[in-house]
């Protein structure tokens, strides 16, 4: 490994999986971690989720060979200035941040002459926090790095090398096709979450309770999806506005012909659409990133 020394800014659910997970697979790297919430590092500590918690970035970041900001994408610009001063030169910096145009633009601006890139593991529950966090988080998910121009071909293989070793499957993108496929797969998926469980919330009163009392499996896995972070998916809403916006017209036009099609009685247009959904899937499944079982083989170690 060429990292011999990850600084982990942030320490919530996946900046404490990282920690985790490099003592696992890494024993040999150094790690230290700051977050800027006392409590937060005061439980890291308890919880041994970097081997030296840090009473500031920038003593956590000083010998680090890789720095990973594990902080809201609203925030990357502020933690990124906050240990400018003390990285070394060399040091590669990195993000687990859900959009990545903006991630990349604001490390750049904060961090000029600095080898950035921007990364994004897939991977995640509905927890959060110091005591979210698990060595497996990553086992089997796939984590997307987006290297800003200029940034060689041998950085990017070494912080591939680290995130397979963490046991994630590692593809390379531009930063503007990861936030269209992402807005897709997860931006748009947690709006939609969001808004149908505010729309039940809506309803309690004049359904009598019933809406929670009678929930069904679909509804109970939106809910799921709606108790993420709601301070990490504003940022994500706005940091990635543009691919949510294109995407959300998109979807809005499909839901509409899918209101026609039951105003009108057209249960083959219905049925058509259901299959070709249900082939997805079946997809997802074949690729290993769900499973068959029944539930989905859930457990409160296994998040999405």
């Amino acid at each position: 490994m060429s990292f011999g020394h990850v600084a982990i800014i942030g320490l919530g659910l996946l900046g404490g999986s990282i920690g985790l997970a490099v003592a696992e697979h890494l024993p040999g790297v150094g790690t230290t971690g700051y977050d800027a919430d006392p409590a937060v590092r005061t439980r890291a500590a308890e919880r041994g989720l970097a081997q030296r918690i840090c009473a500031t970035a920038a003593e956590a970041v000083a010998d680090a060979d890789l720095v990973i900001l594990c902080v809201p994408v609203g925030a990357m610009g502020e933690a990124a200035r906050e240990m400018a001063a003390a990285l070394k030169p060399g040091a590669v910096v990195s993000d687990v941040g859900s959009s990545k145009k903006t991630v990349a633009r604001v490390l750049a601006e904060a961090l000029p002459g600095h080898t950035i890139i921007p990364a994004h593991p897939v991977a995640g529950t509905e927890h959060s926090g110091p005591d979210a966090g698990f060595a497996t988080l990553f086992h089997n998910r796939w984590c997307i790095l987006t290297p800003v121009d200029g940034v060689t071909c041998a950085d990017t293989e070494r912080l591939s090398e680290f995130w397979a070793l963490l046991g994630a499957r590692v593809e390379v993108m531009s930063a503007q096709h990861h936030d269209l496929v992402l807005a897709v797969t997860s931006h748009i998926p947690h709006l939609i979450a969001y808004t149908i469980v505010g729309t039940a919330s809506d309803l309690e009163e004049v359904t009598q309770g019933e809406v929670i009392k009678y929930s069904a499996g679909g509804f109970r896995d939106f809910t799921r999806i709606a108790a993420s972070d709601p301070i990490m998916w504003r940022d994500i809403f706005l940091s990635n506005r543009d691919a949510v916006l294109e995407m959300l017209s998109r979807f809005s036009a499909d839901l509409e012909e899918l209101r026609g099609a039951i105003a009108a009685g057209d249960g083959q247009a219905l049925f058509d659409a259901f299959t070709r959904t249900r082939a997805i899937r079946r997809s997802i499944i074949e690729m290993g990133q769900d499973d068959a079982r029944p539930d989905f083989g859930r457990s409160d170690h296994n998040g999405g």
